[in-house]
């Protein structure tokens, strides 16, 4: 069970599957500070939001979901617990609510089923983009539609002529940094020292250590997987300015000049509000905003380990070499 929270500037509804209770936030409450006066954002934080990043279509122009929309939710989340079919990771539960059809990202033998995801938690938002207001990306560049497609006619073509032409997540070399999709491995864990935030991310176990005092940007020349994070405090927000991010960290053309500036306010005991504005020019032809609640959990964070990487590599690429080996010797064979 959560709770819902009204405030000036947002409505949110948090739904569990397992329940549903309305409770105003007492009006009393205060953020618990460090011993430095920052609001302490401490602890593990999960995001298992079914919110998706876009809004779609079904909802119109609708920002946030009706009573009668999250009783529906509700009801569906359940039957689909019950059926206990494949995995549906990030956005995947709210499709099948609707279409009524549990597809996986991956239909292949041996892909995850139910019993790997977290339980998942309705807020009210249609979607985590609210800047544009139509809760969708703005329209992509043109050079990134051709990096897509000649990145997708180059897989096809050569899946496997050596390690660099799989994606970064199957090298077990980055999940990207913010990593914000949800349901699985989707946790945080944030720890504050006087002069830096940590935030542990569970998908890869990477840790982003970010200064909180007055220290320049590094280098223009030097370019990170994760980019250069520079935080500070506004009020009661944690302010988190990234630039210097590496090409090689993303396929859209031009990510080095990315840069993205997140916001963390704890609104409540057991809430976390996370903003996203991301200006990546060589991506999207004007900047967006999303918009994440993050709720607090007692539960550990686990060690994220990457194994595919160590021994699904050698396997992929000696498949793909008797692969071509065949392909050879049908050829010589006519």
């Amino acid at each position: 069970m959560k709770n819902v929270i009204l405030g000036a500037f947002f409505f949110q509804t948090i739904l569990g599957v397992s329940g549903w209770t309305m409770a105003q936030v007492d009006s009393s409450w205060r953020v618990a500070r460090t011993i430095d006066g920052h609001p302490d954002l401490q602890g593990v934080w999960e995001n298992n939001t079914i919110t998706p990043v876009e809004r779609p279509e079904v909802f119109g122009d609708k920002s946030f979901l009706t009573d009668d929309d999250i009783t529906f939710l509700r009801r569906r989340i359940d039957e689909i617990n019950a059926a206990g079919d494949d995995a549906l990771f990030g956005e995947g539960v709210l499709q099948a609510a609707f279409s009524g059809e549990i597809t996986s990202y991956d239909p292949s033998t041996g892909n995850y089923d139910s019993q790997w995801m977290a339980e998942r938690t309705i807020h009210r938002r249609t979607s985590q983009i609210t800047q544009p207001t139509n809760g969708r990306y703005p329209p992509r560049t043109e050079s990134a539609i051709g990096a897509a497609k000649a990145l997708a006619e180059h897989r096809r073509a050569h899946p496997a002529d050596s390690y660099t032409d799989r994606p970064l997540g199957e090298r077990c070399v980055s999940f990207g940094a913010p990593r914000l999709s949800s349901g699985y491995n989707s946790y945080w864990q944030i720890v504050q020292s006087k002069e830096t935030v940590a935030i542990i991310q569970e998908m890869a176990h990477d840790v982003r250590i970010i200064p909180i005092v007055p220290s320049p940007h590094a280098d223009e020349k030097i370019r990170l997987w994760h980019g250069d994070s520079r935080g500070y405090w506004e009020e009661d927000t944690l302010v988190v300015e990234t630039t210097n991010y590496s090409d090689k960290s993303s396929t859209s053309p031009r990510t080095d000049r990315k840069i993205n500036v997140e916001r963390l306010t704890r609104i409540s005991e057991t809430a976390l509000r996370y903003e996203l504005t991301s200006n990546d020019p060589g991506q999207f032809t004007a900047p967006y905003t999303r918009e994440i609640i993050f709720d607090y959990t007692a539960d550990d964070i686990y060690e994220y380990a990457c194994h595919e990487g160590n021994y699904g590599m050698a396997n992929i690429l000696s498949g793909h070499r008797a692969e071509e080996a065949r392909a050879a010797a049908e050829i010589r064979e006519r």
